[in-house]
C-alpha cells in the first residue's frame, strides 16, 4: 500500500486541525522539543517497529504507524503496512489526535466532513477507520500518534484494543524520552568535551609563553606534560623526559638529592623545592630552582602536580662570589679582633697597673670574636654545628668557657629564637657581662654553683631568665653602678630596646631581660 499516488486535489484541502479545540500551538516551541529527541536515531529504529507490528495485530488492521507532526510534514518513525516514510502535515490525521488526551477514533473518514476531502481518504491508500493515541511530551507539548489505519468502516476499537493502543503509546513515549536523555548526554559530553579542550589549549597558549619551564605529573609522581620551553632548553626530542627520564637531565652528583626531596613531597604531599644543575641543549650544566605544588580536589586529594623550573645559574654564582667576599670580611674582621686583643695585651706587659683592666677587654673582645665568628664564620671549617640564626647555639658559643667538667655549669632551656648579625653583638655582650661577674662573685665563684638562662618567646617580646643558684650567698643589694653594668644597659636598653630587672635572691642572682621580638632579627 502506498501514499505516494496522492490525487492532485491536494493543494485545495484545508483542514485546520486548531479551529474550534481551543489550541493556539507554539510550533517554535514544538519544534524545538521535537529536537530534544534526537528523531534521525529513532527512525525505522527495531524497537518502534516491533511496537507498530503488535499494535496492527492487535487491532487487526493493516496499517500501524508512530507519527511524529512536523510544521510542514508528518515523519513516521516506524511503519507496518506502509511504504512512505512521510506526508504533508495538511492532510495529516495525526495533527488532529494529538490535540486530545484520548484515543481519537473516525468510524469512516469519508462521512467526516474533517477528512472527506483529504486525498489520503479519497485516493491510496483509501483510509475509511482511523484511530489515533496521542504522544505528548513530559512539558505538555503534543508531538504527534500511534495510529492505526483500516481500508473498511468500523464501529471502532474494544475495550482490550484500546487499553493495548494506550499502553503502546506509553512505550513509544519511555522510548522517545530515552532518545531525548542520550541526546541531552551527548550534548553535555560534547560540551564538557570541547570546554576541556578548550581550557587544554588554554593552558598550552599560557605555559608556553612563560619564560620558565612548567611541567605536570600525574598523583603518583609520573611526569606527562612539559611546556615549549623545557624542550628549548634541554634540546630533547618532545616526550624523551616523560615518566622518570626526567632526572637523567640533572647533574650526576644532584640526581640522588633530587630524588629523595621528590619522593618526600609525593609521599606528604609538601611543595617541593629544590636546586639542582640541569643539563641544557649544548651540554652545559645550569643552576636550576625546581619548585612544585600539588593540586587538589574537593576530598583533599592529590589528584596532579605543577611545577616550574627556573634557571638561576647567574644568581647562584653572584650568591657564591658573595658568600666568598662575606668569608673574606669576617676573616680580616676576626684579625682585627685579634689584634685589638694584643694590643691590650701588649699595653699592659707595659703598663702592669692595667693588666686588671687589659683582661676584662680581653675577654670582652673575645667574647664579641666568637659572637662574631658564630654568625659570620669566615670559612666552612669556622662554621658553627648550631645553626646560625640559633639564640641557643649564640649561648652554647658563649658559654662553652665555662663549662667544666662532666657537668653543665651553665644550662639553656625554653623555645628558640630567629637571630642575625646585628642583634648578635650586644647579646654577646650582655651575657658575656653576666657570665663575667658570675665567675668573679656568683654561682660560678665555686664548684657547686649552676646557672640556668630560660628563653620564653611571647607574642611580641622574649623574656631572657639568668638565674643563678649554689654560689656564696648574697648579702644586701649591690649598687649597679660599674662598667658591666652600664655595658649591660646599654647593651639590653639601648640597643635591643628591651627592660632589665634585677633580683637579688640569697641563694643567687636572678636577671629577666625582656626584649621585642623584632629585635633580634631582621627578618
Amino acid at each position: 500500500m502506498r501514499l505516494d499516488s496522492a490525487p492532485g486535489n491536494t493543494e485545495r484541502y484545508d483542514p485546520k486541525p486548531s479551529a474550534g479545540r481551543g489550541w493556539q500551538l507554539d510550533e517554535s516551541a514544538r519544534a524545538a522539543t521535537i529536537a530534544k529527541h534526537d528523531i534521525e536515531s529513532l527512525r525505522d529504529a527495531a524497537n518502534l517497529q516491533g511496537i507498530t507490528d503488535f499494535a496492527a495485530a492487535l487491532c487487526e488492521a493493516p496499517i500501524a504507524l508512530v507519527s511524529l507532526v512536523e510544521e510542514r510534514r508528518q515523519t513516521f518513525l516506524a511503519r507496518t503496512g506502509l511504504n512512505a516514510s512521510e506526508t504533508p502535515r495538511e492532510t495529516s490525521f495525526c495533527a488532529f489526535a494529538m490535540l486530545d488526551h484520548e484515543i481519537m477514533i473516525v468510524p469512516d473518514a469519508a462521512r467526516d466532513p474533517r477528512f472527506a476531502e483529504n486525498p489520503l481518504v479519497t485516493g491510496d491508500p483509501n483510509i475509511r477507520f482511523y484511530a489515533g493515541a496521542p504522544l505528548i511530551a513530559d512539558d505538555g507539548m503534543p508531538l504527534g500518534s500511534l495510529c492505526i489505519i483500516d481500508t473498511e468502516p468500523r464501529a471502532g476499537l474494544t475495550v482490550l484494543q484500546q487499553q493495548g493502543l494506550t499502553t503502546l503509546a506509553e512505550a513509544v513515549m519511555a522510548r522517545l524520552r530515552d532518545s531525548r536523555d542520550a541526546a541531552a548526554w551527548r550534548d553535555a559530553d560534547n560540551a564538557n568535551h570541547r570546554a576541556l579542550t578548550e581550557s587544554h589549549n588554554r593552558f598550552r597558549v599560557l605555559a608556553d609563553s612563560m619564560p620558565q619551564m612548567v611541567w605536570s605529573t600525574l598523583p603518583d609522581g609520573y611526569h606527562d606534560y612539559y611546556n615549549a620551553r623545557w624542550y628549548d632548553f634541554t634540546g630533547v626530542p618532545e616526550g624523551s623526559t616523560d615518566g622518570e627520564e626526567w632526572n637523567g637531565m640533572f647533574h650526576p652528583d644532584d640526581q640522588e638529592r633530587a630524588w629523595a626531596v621528590w619522593r618526600h613531597s609525593l609521599a606528604t604531599g609538601d611543595p617541593y623545592q629544590v636546586e639542582y644543575r640541569l643539563r641544557r641543549a649544548d651540554g652545559e650544566y645550569r643552576w636550576t630552582l625546581g619548585r612544585a605544588l600539588p593540586l587538589r580536589n574537593e576530598a583533599g586529594e592529590i589528584v596532579r602536580w605543577f611545577g616550574t623550573c627556573t634557571e638561576v645559574h647567574e644568581q647562584k654564582q653572584a650568591s657564591e662570589e658573595r658568600e666568598v667576599i662575606a668569608q673574606e670580611l669576617s676573616h680580616r674582621i676576626k684579625n682585627i679582633f685579634a689584634v685589638i686583643s694584643g694590643l691590650i695585651g701588649f699595653a699592659a706587659r707595659a703598663n702592669p697597673g692595667f693588666r686588671g683592666i687589659s683582661d676584662d677587654l680581653r675577654e670582652r673582645v673575645t667574647a664579641l670574636g666568637r659572637a662574631h665568628d658564630f654568625v659570620r664564620p669566615h670559612s666552612a671549617q669556622s662554621r658553627p654545628a648550631a645553626a646560625q640564626s640559633s639564640l641557643h647555639g649564640l649561648l652554647d658559643e658563649l658559654f662553652r668557657p665555662y663549662q667544666q667538667g662532666e657537668g653543665m655549669r651553665i644550662s639553656v632551656i625554653g623555645g628558640d629564637v630567629n637571630i642575625d648579625d646585628r642583634s648578635a653583638t650586644p647579646l654577646a655582650l650582655l651575657f658575656h657581662e653576666l657570665a663575667t661577674n658570675a665567675t668573679k662573685y656568683g654561682a660560678l665563684a665555686n664548684d657547686d654553683g649552676r646557672i640556668m638562662v630560660e628563653i620564653a618567646p611571647n607574642d611580641d617580646r622574649v623574656c631572657l631568665t639568668w638565674s643563678e643558684t649554689g654560689g656564696p650567698h648574697v648579702v644586701g643589694t649591690p649598687e649597679p653602678s660599674g662598667f658591666g653594668s652600664q655595658l649591660i644597659e646599654m647593651s639590653a636598653v639601648r640597643q635591643l630596646g628591651g627592660t632589665v630587672d634585677r633580683d637579688w635572691r640569697r641563694e643567687g642572682l636572678v636577671v629577666t631581660t625582656c626584649i621585642p621580638v623584632k629585635a633580634f632579627s631582621r627578618t
